[in-house]
């Protein structure tokens, strides 16, 4: 059996540096701390820090040990923060997992109908790329993983896809760029400078393609994973940027741009991903009905 105090030394030793800093915060000798990092040691019949000078390192062993010491007592402080509440004021944790590729405005609209539940929810949002999420969605570590492609086929892991649904996307551009490239969409964008979705995203093949259906080379001048990043230079003017087209006024008024085209040839989907097939978590269930009644209503 895991002795989990011992795991607990070795994982501050290994967050703080040292047994020393290791010892401030635990209010420990080193003599203690030491001693229980070698029963682990013993335990396993491996080395988990080796010395470097007056410095203690990983070893291979350590370095492969620590992320799970991580999400282990990472998992403990969540229990104890939910059967520290009382019971008359017991909240619905609700652990959501966000490709770093979904716009964050496409994000909150997505979730905010679980902040009008009669049932007291906690919602707990991690960003990362899709497959580290579904990797934690499979050990429950994850409710949901909200992503803009479905469950891939080549995981082994099982997960469920609901599609929320799809929109096209809309050109923007501060109001010089527009003045330049704006008229004739979209052939005006011949030769524009153009900020595109990074190589991780679904939509980037789609926006490509469309382009040489239209026979239009824009002139690419970045790309993002990160869609608000990407905003952010849209805002700028270092460029033409797209966005989903349901979001088209929050992008206007919150970038102080202007829409200079939109199409349905080129789409953007969202995607509920669960390990259950019948949905029964009270958050994924407002998320999936929100997104079809309120966002996504065409």
């Amino acid at each position: 059996m895991l002795n989990y105090r011992q795991l607990h030394y070795f994982w501050v030793v290994a967050k703080t540096g040292s047994i020393v800093r290791a010892c401030e915060q635990l209010n420990l000798t080193p003599q203690t701390i030491s001693g229980q990092i070698s029963l682990l040691e013993q335990t396993f019949g491996v080395d988990l820090f080796k010395r470097v000078g007056r410095q203690l390192e990983l070893t291979e062993a350590g370095r492969l040990a620590l992320p799970y010491a991580e999400q282990m007592f990472q998992l403990g402080d969540e229990l104890e923060a939910l059967l520290r509440t009382q019971p008359d004021e017991q909240q619905i944790l609700f652990r959501v997992g966000v490709a770093d590729v979904v716009p964050k405005s496409i994000v909150y609209r997505l979730i905010s109908p679980t902040m009008e539940l009669s049932e007291p929810m906690r919602i707990s949002c991690r960003e990362d790329q899709l497959e580290r999420l579904l990797a934690d969605l499979a050990i429950q570590r994850l409710d949901l993983v909200i992503s803009d492609s479905p469950m891939p086929s080549h995981l082994d892991i099982k997960g469920y896809s609901q599609k929320l649904g799809e929109c096209g996307v809309s050109f923007f551009a501060t109001r010089a760029l527009a003045e330049q490239y704006g008229n004739d969409f979209p052939h005006g964008m011949q030769g524009a400078p153009l900020l595109i979705p990074g190589q991780l995203t679904v939509v980037r093949s789609r926006l490509m393609r469309w382009f040489a259906e239209q026979k239009i080379q824009p002139k690419i001048v970045g790309e993002f994973d990160d869609s608000a990043l990407m905003k952010a230079f849209g805002k700028s003017g270092s460029g033409i940027f797209m966005a989903p087209s349901v979001i088209a006024d929050e992008v206007i008024a919150q970038y102080d741009v202007v829409m200079i085209g939109q199409t349905d040839a080129v789409t953007e989907s969202f995607y509920a991903i669960s390990v259950e097939r019948k949905v029964k978590h009270p958050g994924i269930v407002a998320i999936t009905e929100g997104a079809r009644r309120e966002l996504f209503t065409d």
